[in-house]
């Protein structure tokens, strides 16, 4: 699974343009994980999205994950879900989920990360990293010193997200984060594709540069 450039889509910022219109453009300049994000849409819209973005991802041979609901992804053949601390467990989830089905577990602290771990974690994400408006009830962020201490606690991929833009990818990666997720530094802006292309490029640099 390559973690790259994980783009999670947000129509609320999107400037009219559908989850599956993010998800395209995104694609297009290179992300390597779409992460569908809705928290207001009822089951059979969430649904249907999923399933049409299912299809662009599948044909684009990205990772398509579901942000929180394990059955949105189940029944629409998603290659994984995102957990958050208050949601199903890992273990829970593990059991639920057919074989190769990836699990990511939003993380706030060390403790947390072993035991997303512990309970079948594919991989992990500290949130937020740095401050950020695009999700309200994230809180403070908690700084590379905290993602540094992660990285070196697991054994399975770390993934930075929150406040993450061009300024600070070098940061990030240099503290160990495998992959850079965002919502606003592509989401938002007029021209998606180019946004993630940029992004694509520096990780890539960057990660060439520290040989990660």
């Amino acid at each position: 699974m390559k973690i790259d450039l994980y783009v999670i889509t947000d129509e609320a910022i999107a400037g009219g343009r559908s989850h599956a219109d993010i998800a395209r453009l995104a694609i297009a300049g290179g992300a390597d994980v779409i992460q569908l994000r809705d928290k207001m849409r009822e089951s059979t819209d969430l649904i249907r999205i999923a399933r049409e973005i299912r299809e662009i991802t599948r044909d684009a041979g990205v990772c398509f994950i579901v942000n929180d609901r394990l059955d949105i992804a189940l029944a629409c053949g998603a290659d994984g879900v995102h957990l958050g601390q208050g949601d199903i467990s890992p273990g829970i989830a593990r059991q639920l989920a057919p074989p190769g089905f990836i699990i990511g577990v939003s993380v706030g602290n060390p403790c947390e990360a072993c035991r997303a771990e512990r309970e079948g974690a594919d991989y992990i994400a500290l949130s937020p990293t740095f401050s950020t408006g695009s999700k309200t009830d994230a809180g403070p962020g908690h700084g590379c010193s905290v993602l540094e201490e992660i990285y070196r606690r697991v054994s399975i991929p770390v993934i930075a997200i929150g406040g993450i833009g061009p300024d600070n990818i070098s940061e990030v990666i240099l503290a160990g984060a495998q992959g850079v997720a965002v919502i606003s530094a592509v989401v938002e802006k007029p021209d998606i594709t180019a946004a993630a292309r940029e992004l694509a490029t520096i990780i890539a640099s960057e990660k060439k540069k520290w040989q990660v």
